[in-house]
């Protein structure tokens, strides 16, 4: 009578081989192992039912290393229903499992006496649980995934050659919901080495790209699924806006085309996959700059990671001006004061600063004050004198004066003044005149003397030209010759109608006002 149980000599003679022509495979980046039984040298360990279909055996694989594999071989009798479960296996995150099985299988076709009763597939099974379940095996508590056969069978001939044909099948379950799982094989009498079981998931590992940081992210449920993962910026770094980092990891474990990035700080720059701060002398003013740059004319920085650089003394930036923009300085005073002046109206005119600060905004104010006999006593002109085009933000080089005081002394004072006169703490600049006026209006002398009395004074009448005199900034140039009551420079034309307008002069000797081209004080 024939055995029930074919000898499984011919599995543990090839099982080296079959190993060997398998060696240098190596784990893909992409899979979290759970279950990998050729990993595992102790015994496996699993529930064979009934006790002696499966058997477990030793091999060796290509490092001569003890591996535990399962065989069973009973073709000789009909209805055959060999049931071998592993372990429980906690899935952990997963949701979609995939089991690669290497297995050998004997040709039927090679075993004489085994016509119908011989099979060449095997089951394979899976059941969910939220722990272990015991040593029991429940057929019916089982779900099939599939029913696996061989690509390659081996025949008698191979096995005398030591040519072992190693069958390589994956199957996919899912989604799963509980937290582990078992898997059984069914064998329905086939001829079988299941030489080595792995149990894996896919998942996307930790990336940086465009400085943002993905997480390892476990693949979605389904084949198609993309799950959808949002990047953490690195170091230093933000997200750019209205495009916050995105990518999307695949059913396959691939992270796909990333959507959006994150940026450097003020003060940082990339460099690989982060940001280094600016170094010493250099800064970056926005995130959105992609270098550092050098500090610009008149500024610096002694630090690292600037987002701007400090001005040096003396020298001030505006609240308008960029960091990119050189530090500058007030203007030096304005240039060549003119003056001209009628009756209680006074123009001045000058010429732009020797030094404008490095700035081109550059604007003048007029200062207005009005003074005694005495020195040092001035106060401010009020508001009922009136400046044309305006007393400050002027853009051209003149201003009049008008509705001053008759018989009256003032000093002017012109600055320039540019973006940062503001914010210096130095001394003020500026470019000064003192004059008096004359008379509030003109008037047209019917001629003759005037009708002044006294019994030793000669009244006349004399129109007087005024000329415009260069002053030096700060000086009063009005000169008192000893005649009270005179304070203009003018050179003076006798008429008997004033060209410009009519002064009434109190002379003691017209001699001394009137001479040619003679300089005099008149009020």
């Amino acid at each position: 009578m024939l055995s029930t149980s074919v000898p499984c000599l011919w599995i543990t003679l090839g099982l080296h081989l079959c190993c060997y022509i398998d060696s240098g495979e190596a784990q893909n980046a992409k899979e979290v192992i759970l279950l990998d039984s050729k990993a595992q040298q102790t015994e496996l360990e699993w529930i064979s039912y009934p006790p002696n279909g499966w058997e477990e055996i030793s091999g060796l694989d290509e490092n001569y290393t003890p591996i535990r594999t399962y065989q069973v071989c009973q073709v000789m009798e009909p209805n055959q229903n060999n049931w071998l479960r592993t372990n429980w296996i906690e899935k952990g995150d997963a949701q979609r499992i995939f089991v690669e099985l290497k297995f050998t299988l004997r040709d039927c076709n090679s075993l004489p006496g085994v016509v119908g009763t011989c099979k060449e597939t095997f089951n394979l099974y899976y059941q969910e649980t939220d722990s272990e379940v015991g040593r029991s095996l429940r057929e019916n508590q089982y779900v099939k995934i599939d029913t696996i056969a061989a690509d390659e069978s081996f025949t008698q001939g191979d096995l005398g050659e030591r040519k072992m044909k190693l069958n390589t099948e994956v199957r996919i379950i899912g989604p799963l919901s509980r937290r582990g799982f078992y898997l059984a094989f069914q064998d329905v009498g086939a001829c079988i080495a299941l030489v080595s079981v792995k149990v894996y998931y896919k998942k996307c590992w930790s990336i940086i790209e465009n400085l943002a940081t993905f997480p390892d992210t476990v693949t979605g449920s389904e084949f198609s699924s993309l799950v959808e993962v949002e990047g953490v910026c690195v170091n230093d770094a933000e997200e750019e806006a209205d495009n916050s980092p995105k990518m999307h990891c695949s059913a396959e474990g691939e992270w796909l085309v990333p959507i959006g990035k994150c940026i450097c700080k003020a003060g940082f720059h990339q460099k690989g996959d982060a940001c280094e701060p600016c170094g010493r002398g250099f800064y970056k003013s926005s995130s959105q700059d992609l270098q550092c740059s050098r500090c610009p004319a008149h500024s610096f920085n002694d630090r690292e990671g600037s987002w701007r650089c400090d001005c040096e003394d003396g020298y001030y930036r505006a609240l308008s001006d960029p960091p990119s923009v050189a530090c500058t300085r007030p203007p030096s005073a304005p240039q060549d004061l003119l003056y001209k002046i009628n009756q209680t109206t006074v123009g001045l005119e000058w010429t732009p600063p020797a030094d404008t600060g490095g700035r081109s905004d550059v604007t003048y104010r007029v200062i207005c004050r009005r003074c005694s006999w005495e020195p040092e006593e001035c106060v401010p002109c009020g508001p009922n004198v009136e400046y044309s085009p305006a007393q400050s933000g002027l853009v051209d080089t003149y201003v009049a004066i008008l509705d001053l005081l008759a018989h009256a002394n003032y000093t002017f004072e012109v600055e320039a003044v540019n973006g940062v006169s503001d914010l210096s703490r130095t001394q003020r600049l500026f470019a000064a005149v003192s004059i008096a006026t004359g008379q509030a209006a003109a008037r047209r002398l019917a001629g003759g003397l005037s009708g002044v009395s006294g019994p030793s004074v000669t009244h006349h009448e004399y129109g007087c030209q005024h000329q415009a005199v260069p002053l030096i900034t700060g000086l009063l140039l009005s000169q008192r010759l000893g005649i009270p009551g005179l304070s203009l420079i003018t050179r003076c034309i006798y008429s008997g109608y004033a060209l410009l307008d009519f002064l009434q002069i109190h002379s003691i000797d017209s001699s001394r006002v009137c001479s040619q081209m003679s300089s005099v004080l008149l009020m």
